[in-house]
């Protein structure tokens, strides 16, 4: 037996030199060993075979206005006048292969996801005006290649921002960390950095991302009780900002969003003329602003950026203790919905606002409902809003020049955008009284009831002329406190082209998720339970419906809720799992129309929140809602509601409009400003002394900006392409060069992949053309991970067993490898499935023996079927398991087992890349997570030319494997099948219905299918009707205890759209 000592010898440090080769698609990432980059390259980076279609440029496409009569003809060249963007439309395919018989021939060039529309640009306020030559801008700064300064090397640059923006280290880990390493080096020589000051104030000096925070004070300056005068009347109010016309300049220089940025409003038409709304420059409200703007000639050419303002207090208020602040973020309208979601530094915190309170002293709380202090309240929000906004004023009048993310200088004219805010915000902003809305004069007792006339600043000032304070309160809902005195109106009025009622933007997050949902609907169904059946049977079906919502299998993605909903502290995403999984649960316990009322609520939800609209699906919008509205009477007269009069669900008459206007909701939800709290005010606060923690949350946020804004500078010149080099060979420690025992003993099998391949490669994840053996054979790669060297094979006795075992160790591997989930970078395509990287080991490769492991003795007949069909020009799978099997070709090679496959497919409106790829992985273990097996269902492609649904099956992945025959791999996926239970999507859920094929022996119809016919990973939930489900039903237990299931198209919203 080998010592500790010796044990612990074998360990040596494996520099991570290798630089993935995508690091100009923006992926920086290092790896040891060629293994580790080959692996990262074929979950991160792996992009399909273009269509043989498309080999010839799209340069030489002959596309005419005859074939699309109602659009103009496509220009010679670039504005002033209208464009219509025809570039990049890919051929039609003339293709028409039968799904159900899709192999590695027919699929293995992916169709791409979406067919672009045509754009229009404005033809005056655009994007296509650079400044003429000879035109006065400022020099671009110089450019030092050796030079990282403040910094005197990248590493000290990577280390700086690792300790500082990655690890979050405090200041006296980081002077242990520093004397720890000057320990491991020789006499005289510092480490990078003498201590946490040091570290400090080199990212000070950092000029880029410099934009200082300034501080104004407010106080009280209105009429004064006799007596003692309340606290918040002499208290002084500190606002703290920053520069919002610097922060958008910075904004929109940064080389991040090149190519992701719109510099003038443009509208997008499909072939058929319709309108297709998508990033927010596509919505008519950016076009309108051009046409105000195109009024003065002088602005002709210039580019459009709309300043996007969200705050939020609730939050911050929990971060700065006895801080009465909350933050107010920007951003700008430019930049895609993508990269505003995803995080990339395109909301900036530009100030803290000021919020007096009372209730901190109990001699004063009578004051919280004060008319005086309401009124300052109200004044303190508008008139710091409009103190921090006026460096914008003048920029909304005319131009100015100003570096753009491409590297070119435009002309831009800055405008006030949306605001995006929750209900009691937006009553705030539009200076409304509470229960009214802010967007149209509806009353508070009629919100549910007919269409009313819009707000504006207008019609404010007409009605304000007309009427007297008491009928302006109580028949227009306006608060006369602010709008009776000139100097404090709503901040917008300050501004050119801004009107707040018009400028409020869509609240996905708080109006439909938490408000409409969760708050009222899941609410609403509680108490009908309890009207229904006392408190005490309401609590019996409450419990059943906690053990559904327990018992709903494992799926990407899905927050598990192994106790139920029934937890006090619900946050944004809670409310989001939860509608994936409610309806099925409920469904049973409540009356048909409360079911019909909630899907039809939940269909509505997930239309808006798709991350591209168009007419038809503004129509299915205006449809739902009306079918909404129309089934949500059940719960008045059930007697749970005495009226629906409510301002979150009053909301959602104005969507459609609103998309109109704005575009995606997506774009403008405040889920990003709650996101963003995280980064800039409770990371940061944690790392305060909590003393006057706000001063320290600043200057956090100032050095995160400076090292944000740093980084992309050195990215953007390639100064930090490839790994960091090592030091000199002068400055190692001698004794680590030294030790030739050391260094001979670390070899290991791990360091064996840095020169040799292993059965981690390539195979089974390049579309192999495996219908024919004419087609060609699988690289040196692949023929190492489907023909592995030999080993002794177990005996039939143990197969079981070891494959029990086996399938347990890999959903343990599998666990923590989420690299290829979620979004993807690449090019857009519909969908493919490919194998995982690594196969289980452990599993007999004789197909006999693999046979009696998985206790599925027909799996070689099986096979032998599966291969008729690929081999046979006429045969399909789904008539192959009908010929004799001595008609099949035999087959007895070694089979190679996979844990899972991996998904890619297009879905914009889930977490995806900047081209809207997402990735899922769909397991097939025997163990995971330490309890029962987990088998995956999928989605498997029929017929494309059928709508939704009727155009896929449904099976449950029972195993995961590969094989070679006649040279070529075949990656393939046991199935047993689902049917259809019926014709028709449920009248009560909308879902469809599905029950398991069985044969006369109740037993699971298996299959053997090519991978390449999977679509995506498919969410079964049980339909358990009225029935009360037994405790100890799990995740792992529910697709083989229950007989009919629910496809949820509600797991995501990929899902929603093709299992309609």
């Amino acid at each position: 037996m080998k010592s500790s000592s010796s044990q612990l010898r074998a360990f040596r440090f494996r520099a991570r030199d290798l630089p993935c080769p995508y690091s100009a698609k923006g992926c920086h990432r290092l790896f040891s060993d060629h293994s580790g980059l080959t692996r990262h390259i074929n979950a991160a980076h792996r992009e399909p075979q273009p269509l043989a279609s498309q080999a010839s440029s799209t340069a030489d496409l002959d596309i005419q206005a005859k074939d699309y009569p109602l659009l103009p003809p496509a220009p010679v060249s670039n504005p002033p006048s209208p464009v219509w963007h025809c570039a990049n439309l890919p051929p039609q395919s003339s293709s028409g292969h039968d799904s159900t018989s899709r192999s590695a021939e027919d699929t293995g060039d992916m169709q791409p996801a979406v067919q672009p529309p045509y754009v229009e640009y404005h033809p005056y306020i655009n994007d296509g005006h650079f400044l003429a030559p000879g035109s006065l801008a400022p020099s671009p700064p110089t450019h030092d290649p050796e030079s990282y300064d403040p910094f005197k090397s990248r590493i000290r640059f990577e280390l700086a921002d690792f300790l500082y923006r990655k690890a979050e280290m405090s200041g006296s880990k980081i002077d242990e960390l520093m004397e720890l390493w000057a320990c491991t080096l020789p006499k005289g020589v510092d480490p990078p950095f003498a201590n946490h000051q040091h570290v400090y104030a080199t990212i000070d000096a950092i000029k880029l991302g410099s934009i200082p925070w300034q501080t104004f004070s407010v106080t009280y300056n209105g009429p004064v009780p006799d007596g003692a005068m309340p606290s918040w009347m002499v208290r002084e109010y500190d606002v703290w900002f920053r520069d919002p016309r610097l922060v958008l300049r910075q904004q929109y220089g940064n080389p991040d969003y090149a190519g992701d940025m719109d510099y003038g409003p443009k509208r997008l038409f499909l072939g058929t003329r319709k309108r297709q709304y998508k990033d927010f420059m596509s919505g008519d409200w950016a076009w309108e602003q051009a046409d105000l703007i195109a009024e003065d000639p002088n602005m002709h050419g210039a580019a459009f950026c709309a300043a996007i303002l969200g705050s939020d207090k609730t939050t911050v208020s929990v971060a700065t203790g006895q801080n009465e602040y909350y933050p107010l973020y920007l951003t700008n309208g430019s930049v895609t919905n993508s990269v505003r979601r995803a995080h990339r530094n395109a909301i900036t915190l530009i100030g803290f606002l000021a919020i007096p309170k009372t209730t901190s002293v109990s001699a004063e709380r009578h004051y919280q409902n004060d008319e005086s202090f309401r009124k300052f309240r109200r004044e303190l929000f508008h008139t710091s809003l409009r103190a921090i906004l006026d460096p914008l004023r003048e920029s909304m009048s005319t131009y100015e020049i100003v570096p753009c993310a491409d590297g070119h200088y435009r002309r831009v004219v800055f405008g006030l955008g949306p605001y995006i805010a929750d209900y009691p915000e937006q009553v705030l902003l539009a200076c409304t009284v509470q229960g009214w809305c802010p967007r149209c004069i509806a009353k508070p007792d009629q919100l549910d009831t007919g269409e009313a006339a819009r707000r504006s600043h207008k019609h404010t000032e007409a009605v304000r002329d007309a009427k007297d304070m008491r009928q302006l309160w109580n028949d227009y809902g306006i608060v006369l406190t602010i709008l009776c005195m000139s100097l404090h109106q709503p901040f917008t009025a300050y501004f050119p082209r801004a009107d707040i009622h018009e400028l409020l933007s869509p609240d996905l997050l708080h109006q439909v998720i938490k408000g409409s949902f969760k708050d009222h609907l899941v609410t609403w169904v509680e108490e009908y339970l309890v009207l229904k059946h006392g408190k005490a049977g309401a609590a019996a079906i409450m419990a059943d419906i906690d053990r559904r919502i327990a018992a709903v299998p494992s799926f990407p993605g899905l927050r598990r809720f192994p106790e139920g909903r029934g937890f006090k502290q619900w946050t944004g995403d809670d409310s989001k799992a939860l509608m994936k999984v409610y309806l099925p649960a409920i469904a049973g316990h409540v009356p048909p129309q409360m079911v019909r009322a909630i899907s039809a609520f939940l269909e509505f939800c997930y239309l808006v929140r798709r991350d591209t609209l168009d007419d038809d699906i503004l129509d299915k919008i205006d449809d739902t809602l009306e079918r909404f509205h129309h089934e949500r009477e059940i719960f008045r007269t059930t007697g749970v509601r005495e009226t629906i009069s409510l301002p979150r669900q009053h909301s959602l008459k104005h969507y459609r409009r609103l998309i109109c206007l704005f575009a995606s909701p997506n774009g403008l939800c405040s889920s990003m400003m709650e996101a963003k709290h995280i980064i800039a005010v409770k990371k940061p606060y944690r790392r305060t002394s909590r003393n006057q923690a706000l001063g320290q949350i600043l200057l956090i946020n100032q050095r995160l900006d400076k090292l944000a804004a740093l980084r992309v500078y050195f990215t953007a010149h390639k100064m930090l392409d490839g790994p960091c080099p090592r030091l000199p060979r002068f400055l190692h420690h001698p004794a680590a060069d030294s030790d030739d025992e050391l260094e001979q003993e670390a070899t290991s099998p791990a360091g064996e992949s840095d020169d040799s391949e292993t059965a981690t490669g390539s195979a089974g994840h390049r579309r192999i053309q495996a219908r024919h053996p004419h087609y060609r054979t699988p690289t040196a790669g692949e023929v190492s991970l489907s023909d592995p060297e030999d080993e002794d094979v177990p005996g039939r006795e143990d197969a079981l067993r070891m494959a029990r075992q086996a399938g347990g160790e890999a959903a343990a591997a599998e666990e923590n490898d989420d690299e290829d989930e979620g979004a993807v970078d690449g090019p857009s395509i519909m969908a493919e499935c490919v194998l995982s990287q690594t196969p289980v080991r452990g599993y007999p490769k004789q197909l006999t023996l693999l046979a009696h492991a998985i206790a599925v003795p027909t799996l070689p007949d099986l096979i032998r079927h599966f291969l008729y069909g690929q081999l046979t020009p006429t045969g399909r799978p789904h008539d192959s398991n009908n010929i004799p099997i001595e008609s099949c070709p035999r087959f007895d090679g070694n089979i190679t087992v996979f844990p899972s496959a991996i998904a890619t497919y297009y879905a914009p409106s889930d977490p995806s890349g900047p081209r809207g790829m997402h990735r899922e992985r769909i397991r097939s273990v025997a163990s995971w997570r330490g309890g029962g097996p987990r088998r995956d269902c999928i989605f498997v492609s029929r017929d494309p030319e059928l709508p939704g649904f009727r155009g896929l099956l449904v099976a449950r992945a029972r195993l995961f494997f590969s094989f070679k025959f006649q040279g070529v791999l075949y990656p393939c996926v046991l199935v047993s099948w689902y049917s259809e239970v019926g014709d028709q999507p449920d009248a009560d859920t909308g879902m469809w219905m599905v029950t398991p094929d069985v044969d006369e022996a109740s037993q699971p119809v298996l299959d053997v299918i090519h991978l390449d016919t999977v679509v995506r990973g498919a969410h079964l939930i049980g339909a358990a009707g009225d029935d009360i489900i037994p405790h100890g039903v799990g995740p792992s237990h529910t697709l083989d205890v229950f007989r009919t299931f629910y496809v949820n198209k509600y797991a995501d919203h990929h899902a929603h759209e093709i299992a309609f």
